[in-house]
């Protein structure tokens, strides 16, 4: 299952309004078969898997997905229970349940009505958390959203003047632009658009092609090539988007954080003081400060070169 995990990993961000699902295929002892949710939603990971293994066959198997197979119609391919079932494995062993109402517990009571014994919930928090955007979608109505702040050990993001190329180095940098590959959508205010005309491109090698939408926050400008959103509130009208990654500055980052809608924080910190300068928050609306205790908890932490990334996840 950690393996099939690790597989979802590869289409998120890509697979929009789909989940990013994982699916590996076992037979003893021996991979033969593997996939993940392709760009677009299409094929689903485990009609990839099967495909791949077509000529080993598997009858017999055990197959470890990720999220419940789909049991729905859809013009853009068969449902996954119904192509399992022709497989016939022996078993299929299922991260987590489809939140779906159109599957949520269908998928299962097929194979299991096939006589294809059913293994539920194996890693159902893992799961959640590789597939956050289709269960936040599913569950709220709105993309996953990640906010990234990149700040010096006293918590500005520019020097009093505006300065602020590069508070973080470049591993820091890398690891940034490795999130925005793995975003549908990318979002930054009108302050810091005029600032910096930021391109957020992605800027790897061989990722450029992943480089997601842009979105700009604000109520009056009007960009070509950017989508503007006139509140924070407005993600939930965004098509195709289920994993949001906003980056700034100070005043957006506020209104997302005031407004309860960021699931994820994703805060680098370089080994440096700068004293006067720019804060990386504005208000986020505390009225005291027992409102800011117990909001988020601590999920990742690691040295990216000399700079340190801790990631909260939201309470």
């Amino acid at each position: 299952m950690a393996a099939a995990l690790a597989l979802s990993e590869r289409g998120r961000g890509r697979t929009a309004p789909n989940p990013n699902v994982g699916c590996i295929i076992v037979r003893d002892g021996r991979v033969i078969g593997r996939g993940w949710t392709q760009p677009g939603g299409r094929p689903h990971a485990e009609a990839v898997a099967l495909a791949a293994a077509t000529a080993a066959g598997v009858a017999g198997s055990t197959v470890y997905v990720t999220l419940e197979p789909c049991a729905h119609y859809s013009p853009r391919g068969p449902a996954c229970a119904d192509l399992l079932v022709a497989a016939r494995p022996a078993r299929v062993v299922i991260g987590v349940g489809d939140p779906d109402p159109r599957t949520a517990g269908k998928g299962v009571a097929r194979l299991r009505a096939a006589g294809i014994a059913v293994s539920e919930g194996m890693a159902p928090a893992a799961a959640r958390a590789a597939m956050a955007g289709f269960f936040t979608r599913q569950e709220h109505g709105r993309p996953h959203v990640t906010l990234k702040l990149a700040t010096s050990l006293d918590g500005r993001i520019a020097l009093a003047s505006g300065e602020s190329r590069w508070i973080s180095g470049a591993q820091a940098r890398a690891h940034a632009h490795l999130e925005r590959a793995r975003a549908d959508a990318i979002l930054v205010g009108r302050g810091t658009f005029a600032a910096d005309a930021p391109s957020l491109d992605v800027r790897l090698p061989g990722l450029a092609d992943r480089s997601p939408r842009r979105l700009l926050l604000s109520r009056t400008a009007r960009v070509a090539g950017w989508e503007t959103l006139a509140a924070p509130e407005e993600i939930s009208g965004l098509a195709h988007v289920d994993q949001l990654l906003v980056e700034g500055g100070a005043d957006t980052a506020a209104a997302f954080l005031r407004a309860r809608l960021v699931d994820r924080l994703l805060l680098y910190r370089a080994p440096i003081l700068i004293g006067a300068g720019r804060a990386a928050l504005g208000d986020i609306g505390l009225a005291s400060l027992a409102d800011a205790h117990g909001r988020w908890r601590l999920a990742d932490a690691r040295m990216l070169g000399s700079d340190r990334l801790e990631v909260y996840a939201a309470a």
